[in-house]
């Protein structure tokens, strides 16, 4: 028999779109908040830049609003842009309140704002070189200090309940969320969540590719959930590769941030040739998928592993004191940055799409809600501006928590039944959940990665389909794991990408094909319906 929850809200994932979206509504609503492993895990955990937003007065919001739709060449949405744009410094302010630690410009009242690949402007507010943890570790103390906020780590989600699930008769424009099933991988068991409102804070998808800098979490779990349910995806092939990761066994998920080319640091060949102003006026500091590009044009012409990047001619101080956390990790790989140039590789990093939300974070399935890299709100476009996706992740949780305030609803809970797993058996052949894991992170990087061709996609949607099938029988037959669950949620986003790509007869952005190297007059989102 199923353990049943209940909650006002319950949210899925614990990083700063799930515990801002958390701290809005608990002074008046039960809130659970799910997690797959540790509560600390995740990307914001480690994201190092900053947190972009107008905060000098030599910025103007015009400005970052244009330096955005640039970056996301032409394909963001201008409303959705303005509106994160205009709510980013009383965001800032929110984040401060909280008590964020932020670096500060000595020892004024101002804070320090770096520049970043895309900006034209210092707005990057940040705590050293490690914002992320700062936040994290801020929102999950005051999380974890508020009774109405209750933390369930160790909860895989396994998949929404909607009205529609519960009755075949309930239409797609009634359909409404009531809760979920989810994985207790202490003890193996079903647990039910039931809940008014349900938000997806799970973060983005890079894990679907073989080599990424996010950590093991990124999954694509909410995405896939969202599209079973009945949500609309959107822009699912803009995939960003963060230019400048670790080269290093020992380093595999840990990226070097953008900041470090914003304060100067050069990209070299191995004969320490600069290259980037090959391919773009502003060398270095280009969008991250021109450098992206760049680098992996230069890794593929010369046949190299890696290329490098060099701060070292900078004051070893400065380096030190701006860099701490890229510093010491490099040490320990042992690479010192104040003298030497590092090797990086470009890595998976952020996915742009994912499921369609308006400015609420609200979904097309009622009283579901998808926020921070969950959700396509329209921000991003073909290719995400340096620290926008903080910046997102806070405009948007609060702007969920002001319309569930607003929309609070007295419906009746529904029943809900327990989980039912009387028809499957424990597996004895976990071989086959690590081949299919291996041969899809593989064959997305091979033929769906930084540059595509008509062939490689085709390619790579035959296996997709194949794996899918295999992976739906396993899940039919056999009793659920978390490594199951993460490989049926990869399947699933890999497929959203692959017919996202295969649907864009053009490059743009993030998506760049042999087969239609020019960008389109006209800029046109991709959306994804499910059929029911």
């Amino acid at each position: 028999m199923s353990q049943h929850h209940h909650f006002d809200i319950v949210i899925i994932g614990a990083g700063a779109a799930g515990l801002t979206l958390a701290l809005e509504l608990a002074d008046k609503h039960t809130v659970a908040v799910l997690t797959k492993g540790d509560i600390k895990e995740g990307s914001t955990l480690y994201a190092q830049g900053g947190v972009a937003a107008v905060l000098s007065e030599k910025d103007t919001v015009e400005s970052h609003i244009q330096d955005t739709i640039n970056a996301g060449a032409e394909l963001g949405n201008q409303d959705a842009v303005r509106f994160t744009v205009e709510h980013s410094k009383e965001s800032i302010d929110w984040l401060i309140d909280q008590g964020v630690p932020f670096t500060r410009n000595g020892e004024g009242d101002h804070y320090h704002l770096t520049k970043e690949g895309g900006h034209s402007h210092r707005r990057i507010i940040h705590s050293a070189d490690a914002t992320g943890l700062a936040i994290s570790k801020t929102l999950i103390r005051n999380a974890k200090n508020h009774p109405n906020i209750h933390f369930f780590a160790d909860r895989v989600a396994i998949d929404l309940i909607t009205t529609q699930k519960l009755s075949s008769s309930v239409s797609d424009q009634d359909n409404k969320v009531v809760g979920l099933y989810a994985l207790n991988l202490e003890n193996d068991s079903i647990e039910v969540f039931h809940a008014g409102r349900v938000a997806l804070a799970c973060g983005g998808a890079s894990k679907v590719y073989l080599y990424t800098s996010n950590p093991d979490t990124a999954s694509g779990d909410g995405i896939a959930m969202a599209w079973r349910a009945g949500c609309h995806v959107g822009n699912m092939e803009f995939n960003q590769f963060h230019p400048t990761c670790l080269y290093d066994a020992k380093a595999k998920t840990f990226l070097i941030s953008e900041a470090v080319r914003g304060e100067g640091g050069r990209l070299l060949l191995s004969d320490g040739t600069r290259f980037m102003f090959e391919f773009d006026e502003r060398g270095e500091l280009a969008p991250r998928d021109i450098v992206a590009r760049a680098i992996d044009h230069e890794m593929k012409r010369l046949g190299e592993k890696h290329v490098y990047l060099d701060i070292s001619h900078k004051d070893p101080d400065f380096i030190k004191e701006h860099f701490p956390t890229i510093y010491q990790r490099c040490l320990d790989c042992g690479y010192d940055i104040t003298k030497e140039p590092i090797p990086v590789v470009p890595a998976a990093h952020y996915t742009c799409g994912g499921v369609v939300v308006d400015e609420h974070s609200a979904t097309n399935i009622t009283n579901l809600y998808a926020i921070g890299e969950t959700a396509y709100t329209g921000l991003h476009g073909a290719n995400r501006l340096a620290s926008n996706s903080l910046l997102e992740c806070i405009v948007f949780a609060r702007s969920a928590a002001k319309h569930i305030r607003k929309s609070d609803s007295n419906d009746a809970t529904l029943d809900i039944p327990d989980w039912d797993d009387s028809q499957v058996t424990d597996s004895d052949e976990a071989v086959v959940i690590t081949h299919n894991w291996a041969e899809l992170r593989r064959f997305m990087w091979d033929y769906v990665g930084i540059v595509r061709t008509n062939k490689r996609l085709l390619r790579a949607k035959h296996r997709v389909d194949m794996l899918q099938s295999e992976i739906n029988e396993f899940y039919s037959n056999y009793k659920v794991s978390s490594d199951l669950l993460e490989l049926r949620n990869l399947a699933v986003v890999a497929d959203l990408i692959i017919q996202s790509a295969m649907s864009r007869k053009e490059s743009r952005g993030l998506h760049y094909t042999l087969d239609y190297p020019e960008k389109l007059d006209q800029a046109e989102p991709t959306v994804l319906i499910p059929s029911r």
